[in-house]
């Protein structure tokens, strides 16, 4: 259990856990979850945190080969500019470690943009709070437990 599943629970939203082993040396945690559970990479989606020129923070959720448009993020925000944010402020606002930033269940609720791809997908997979554990579900049910907005992230 981690903080992401025991909120869905609670939403009693219906879900799926998907575990593989993560391998230490992987440089992409996403690719390797789509790769390991074998997945087409549009159906597996990383959670990545900006900081905005006001110096908060936003959580976009994008496919794990695409690259985030920092400016979209921040137009989308209604900021001037978004930059990443410190993994170290990353960590603190949203209670997991790197490579395992769920956008469900984080410490702090964060503002939340999801990229308009997922959309109409059946089901999405997005990190379940840890290495090596991922979560499928709708992008609807994904879009209502985080209060998300679909925008064009990429």
């Amino acid at each position: 259990m981690t903080p992401a599943t025991k909120m869905l629970d609670k939403a009693k939203i219906t879900y799926r856990l998907h575990e593989y082993q993560h391998d230490a040396n992987a440089g992409a945690y996403g690719l390797e979850a789509a790769e390991k559970l074998n997945l087409a990479t549009e159906l597996v989606f990383k959670t990545l945190v900006a900081e905005l020129d006001s110096g908060n923070l936003v959580v976009a959720i994008i496919p794990v080969d695409k690259k985030l448009n920092l400016k979209q993020l921040a137009k989308a925000a209604k900021a001037k500019k978004a930059a990443m944010a410190a993994p170290d402020k990353v960590q603190r606002s949203t209670g997991y470690v790197l490579g395992g930033v769920s956008p469900i269940g984080q410490k702090k609720r964060l503002a939340t943009f999801i990229d308009v791809s997922a959309e109409h997908l059946p089901e999405i997979y997005v990190s379940g709070g840890r290495r090596g554990l991922d979560i499928e579900l709708t992008p609807t049910d994904l879009q209502g437990v985080t209060q998300a907005r679909f925008v064009a992230l990429v």
